[in-house]
Order: structure tokens, then C-alpha cells, then sequence
């Protein structure tokens, strides 16, 4: 009697489904929270929240599309939010996630406006400025080298990524060279380097 051994793709488990947000109100509110904790730089809070915790994007990513909130006109967070929003939900994620950036902050920051107005000569309040000034430093260049791992998994040469990197650096904060002309001329570089990279 022959005996059939079972398939092995009917053996493979279904992958499981990608992390992601329930619904349009999971979405708002979980926007809505990233906007709320982003003092000085909603950036290293994006990425510790969308990428470590809620697992919506891995690290490639998140610097794909946080590339692409960057050459897009307006803020670069609600940018990457209405991206994310649209892949999951269409045009109404797109709005939802706006709402949910901006709502919020809005209010938050008409209050502590008419606040300032009131006490910013208050030598306490001058220094807590200067000291979130310096928290909001060290959280992007926190950010930055987390992010620099992805360098290793790019299709541009760890050589070019790392120059790049440099370069841009050096142009936006020592030379004070348009952020238009670093996107255009250096991303311009990666994506043609990148490109060459996936044929090969």
C-alpha cells in the first residue's frame, strides 16, 4: 500500500498578518499620541513607536518612507503619517492621520503660546527651553544611529551610504547649502546608486 507523504506547502503555516492599525479610530488616536509626545522632534518618537513597539514598519522601512515625507512639501512627520494612513486606510487614512497629527498640538500649542506671551522672561522658563533644547539633540542623534544600521541592508554600497550620510551633514550644517539642492543633488546620487545596486 503506498503511502503519500503530506505536501510540504501544505505543511507551511500561513504567514502571519502584518501588524498594522485596526481602524480609522486606532489610527487617529494612535497618531494623536505620537504627536503629543513630540517635544522638540516627533522624530525619534515616530520611529521608537511605529517601528519598535507597534511593529507597523520595519527599519528599511521606515527610512524609505520617512525619505519620502522628506522630498514631499510640508512637515516631515505629517508627511510620513498621511503615508502610512493611505496604504492602509486610502484617502480617509490619509485625512485621519492629518487630523490626528495636528488636532491635538493645535490646541496644545495655542495654550502654552498664550503662556509664553505671559512668562518668557521668567529666567526658569528661559533655561527649561534651552534645556529641551538640549534633550531634543541628543533623542535625533540617538534616532540618527539607530537608523544607521539599515546601511548594512541597502542596495547602495556601504561605502556610498556612509559618504552620503557624511556629505549631507557637512552641506546642511557646515556649508548652509538649500536642504532643495542636498535632496536633489545627494538623493539623487542614492537612488541612482541604489538602482545599479538591484540590477546587479
Amino acid at each position: 500500500m503506498n503511502m503519500r507523504l503530506p505536501d510540504s506547502n501544505a505543511m507551511q503555516q500561513p504567514a502571519a498578518p502584518r501588524p498594522g492599525p485596526a481602524s480609522l479610530g486606532d489610527l487617529f488616536f494612535s497618531v494623536t499620541i505620537l504627536a503629543l509626545q513630540g517635544f522638540g522632534g516627533v522624530l525619534a518618537v515616530i520611529q521608537r513607536e511605529l517601528v519598535e513597539r507597534k511593529r507597523w514598519l520595519t527599519n528599511e522601512e521606515f527610512i524609505e518612507d520617512w525619505a519620502v515625507a522628506q522630498v514631499m512639501p510640508g512637515p516631515n512627520a505629517v508627511n510620513l503619517c498621511m503615508v502610512i494612513g493611505a496604504r492602509h486606510f486610502g484617502a480617509a487614512g490619509a485625512i485621519t492621520a492629518v487630523a490626528g497629527m495636528i488636532t491635538f498640538p493645535l490646541l496644545l500649542v495655542l495654550l502654552l503660546a498664550a503662556l509664553h506671551a505671559q512668562y518668557a522672561d521668567h529666567p526658569a522658563v528661559a533655561g527649561a527651553l534651552r534645556g529641551m533644547a538640549a534633550v531634543s539633540a541628543g533623542l535625533i542623534a540617538a534616532t540618527a544611529a539607530r537608523l544607521a544600521v539599515a546601511l548594512f541592508k541597502s542596495p547602495v554600497p556601504l561605502f556610498w551610504g556612509a559618504a552620503i550620510a557624511v556629505a549631507a551633514f557637512v552641506l546642511l550644517a557646515w556649508v548652509r547649502v538649500p536642504l532643495a539642492l542636498v535632496l536633489f543633488a545627494l538623493g539623487g546620487l542614492g537612488c541612482v546608486l541604489a538602482w545599479r545596486g538591484l540590477r546587479s
